[in-house]
């Protein structure tokens, strides 16, 4: 552990959200390729902390899964039906022991706090020798926060909730409290044993019948504990999600952040409010993302290369200076000088190669695409490989399923096929082979053959006069006749 790193940091995730209106829990709804609560870990995890801890009771098995498949490390706590944040701290505390330093307190519903304002944080606590200290936010408007009660030296007396200045403010006629717009965040940095031994002396003695983690402070004041703030600039950071509406704003704002980074770093993205990319995609400069692109999970695009319009990456690797657009595509690898699209949907396993192609309305998966190979329009290869600088004719399909099992396809090099050719899975065709028109291929195709369904073209004369004589072709086909 750092010497300037906390003894523990607990996030609190134990709540139902039930304004979130959702049977999936509040603190997993996704947000930028994270859950709502993995953004409050890995910022937590910032700080190197001693130990790292986790209050959960709604969902519990569900919740509890998710955050050791993210932080396997982490320690969990369960809350019991004593409600209220003192109460989940107090838990927190006791599933690891004794403590001695910092311990921050933050919750699983605040994505956008930085770990640039927790360290800030812990940083201020420390080097001030504070017993507590709060960070808190000056708003234009603190409705539903609690107010930062100061005395004359600055330091914080007592944090005032919403309603209860409310209440003072028409008993009294004094709006001073009120009027406060310095907030409290909810977020915390204690000296662990002042935590310790105060919460042990909170009690739910109030209206809500509440273990309030704000009476600590009130306690740590009168054994003579320093109790001041740390106030950050950045109102977004403290805001928590509680309903969709905010899950969406807040989204929005995290995502006007990633795109502003890349876009400093050398990135073009032409319309940054149609553009969505996770906290995971990296993208090198010269990079150009054009509208309504959205980049997902751990998508990395190297230099020179054009994304969009109109395309989804999930995972997808792509190479220099190849170009992708009106395209879905997942788990795949495009290759260096590569292009794709437009229409085209590309499924796991897919890996084309460099300056290769796979063309308009052309579906992909599970197959291999050599150097400079051609799947151009039109069709769908699964589960097959494709040698270099091989040319798919249009309509091209591998019938990979034959009802039970998937069979693989294998095409070698500089292979020529024609359009509407179907492959019977298994089945190989030699290097320099070519399939004619409407092929029909279900036995291996040695180099350099030809392979196709022999049947003579026969032509009936007449036959749409005497079948279908009062049709408009009849008529066309009576004039054509009648000119020649």
């Amino acid at each position: 552990m750092n010497s300037s790193s906390p003894a523990a940091v607990i996030v609190l995730a134990a709540g139902a959200g039930t304004r979130m209106k959702s049977a999936l829990p509040k603190v997993l709804h996704p947000m930028a390729g994270r859950s709502l609560v993995g953004h409050a870990l890995d910022a937590a995890a910032s700080l190197s902390p001693e130990h790292l801890v986790a209050v959960v009771r709604h969902e519990r098995e569900r919740v509890v899964e998710h955050l050791l498949s993210h932080t396997p490390d982490l320690v969990i706590a369960d809350q019991d039906d004593i409600p209220g944040t003192g109460r989940a701290v107090e838990l927190g505390l006791q599933a690891i022991g004794d403590v001695t330093g910092t311990v921050v307190v933050t919750y699983g519903d605040v994505p956008l706090l930085t770990p640039e304002t927790l360290n800030a944080l812990v940083t201020e606590h420390q080097e001030s020798a504070n017993a507590v200290t709060v960070l808190s936010a000056n708003v234009p408007d603190a409705t539903g926060y609690g107010r930062i009660v100061r005395d004359d030296n600055g330091l914080v007396t007592e944090i005032v909730e919403h309603k209860d200045a409310l209440k003072i403010a028409e008993d009294t006629g004094d709006t001073t409290i009120a009027d406060i717009t310095e907030i409290n965040s909810g977020i915390y940095a204690f000296d662990g044993e002042v935590l310790a031994r105060t919460l042990a002396e909170v009690t739910t003695d109030n209206v809500q019948g509440e273990k309030y983690l704000t009476d600590v402070l009130s306690l740590a004041r009168a054994e003579g504990g320093r109790v001041a703030t740390y106030v950050t600039e950045d109102l977004w950071e403290v805001e928590g999600v509680n309903d969709r509406v905010q899950l969406a704003t807040l989204g929005a704002v995290l995502n006007r952040r990633i795109t502003e980074r890349w876009m400093r770093e050398g990135v073009t993205i032409v319309d940054p409010s149609t553009t969505w990319i996770d906290v995971d995609v990296e993208l090198d400069q010269d990079v150009t993302i054009k509208p309504n692109t959205q980049l997902h999970g751990k998508t990395q695009v190297a230099t020179g290369a054009v994304i969009g319009p109109d395309t989804t990456l999930i995972d997808v690797v792509v190479g220099q200076d190849a170009n992708i657009r009106r395209t879905e595509a997942t788990e795949a690898t495009i290759g260096q000088g590569a292009k794709v699209g437009p229409f085209t949907y590309i499924r796991p396993g897919t890996v084309l190669g460099e300056t290769g192609k796979i063309g308009a309305f052309y579906e992909t998966k599970n197959v291999n695409i050599g150097r400079g190979a051609k799947l151009s329009h039109l069709g769908y290869a699964g589960d097959a490989d494709i040698g270099e600088n091989t040319n798919i004719g249009c309509g091209n399909i591998t019938a990979n399923y034959d009802g039970v099992q998937k069979h693989r396809t294998v095409i070698g090099a500089e292979v020529r096929t024609g359009s509407n050719t179907v492959f019977t899975a298994p089945v190989s065709i030699g290097d320099g082979a070519y399939t004619a028109a409407g092929a029909v291929v279900r036995k291996d195709v040695p180099p350099g053959a030809l392979t196709m369904n022999a049947v003579d073209q026969r032509i009936i004369e007449d036959w749409v006069l005497k079948r279908r004589p009062d049709t408009a072709a009849a008529d066309a086909a009576r004039k054509a006749n009648e000119a020649s």
